[in-house]
């Protein structure tokens, strides 16, 4: 089966990431700096905006902006991947002499889920799987309890009541995007 991305300049995508084997590796302290720096050095080569994210021990969501005219959000992908990876190196990979030998890492997943946003209510249902993310997963009971997410700027902009996310959303109700 051959897959088939969607490309469209100026798009709001919204994107699933996972690690490689489902390690928990992303919510080390070190790894979130490197994350985030990694984010930031890939913004400054090739501009977007992070509309929403939140990163959990073995995956993240997250929802992009791209520039007008712009639908390269693979090469976005692979320089955020390369530059966390350089760092981030698993006990497999230490193990593996096959991926050593190809520079291969463990870290991510080939592969990852993009969703092009279609008009507001698909915009709203997707901002809102991110930042309920935490609660579905049982890592905490109100989505403004996770730390690495983008849900206090969410609230600060009006977007959400602090004590929103506490029970499952009607909107979310039947999604699954892991």
């Amino acid at each position: 089966m051959e897959y088939r991305r969607v490309w469209y300049p100026g798009g709001c995508f919204f994107f699933t990431v996972v690690t490689y084997k489902r390690q928990p590796i992303l919510t080390i302290p070190y790894n979130i700096s490197r994350l985030r720096k990694a984010f930031a050095y890939v913004k400054r080569q090739r501009s977007f905006e992070i509309i929403g994210i939140v990163v959990l021990p073995n995956h993240l969501h997250c929802m992009w902006q791209l520039p007008a005219n712009d639908c390269d959000f693979a090469t976005r992908w692979r320089l955020i991947k390369h530059f966390f990876s350089r760092s981030c190196i698993s006990v497999e990979d230490a193990q593996n002499q096959s991926r050593i030998s190809k520079n291969e890492k463990t870290v991510w997943q080939r592969r990852y889920w993009e969703h092009l946003i279609r008009d507001e209510k698909d915009w709203q249902r997707h901002m809102d799987y991110i930042h309920y993310n935490p609660v579905k997963h049982g890592l905490v009971e109100r989505p403004g309890d996770w730390p690495h997410s983008s849900f206090e700027r969410a609230v600060k902009h009006g977007l959400y009541e602090r004590d929103w996310g506490c029970s499952e959303p009607d909107s979310l109700k039947g999604m699954d995007i892991e």
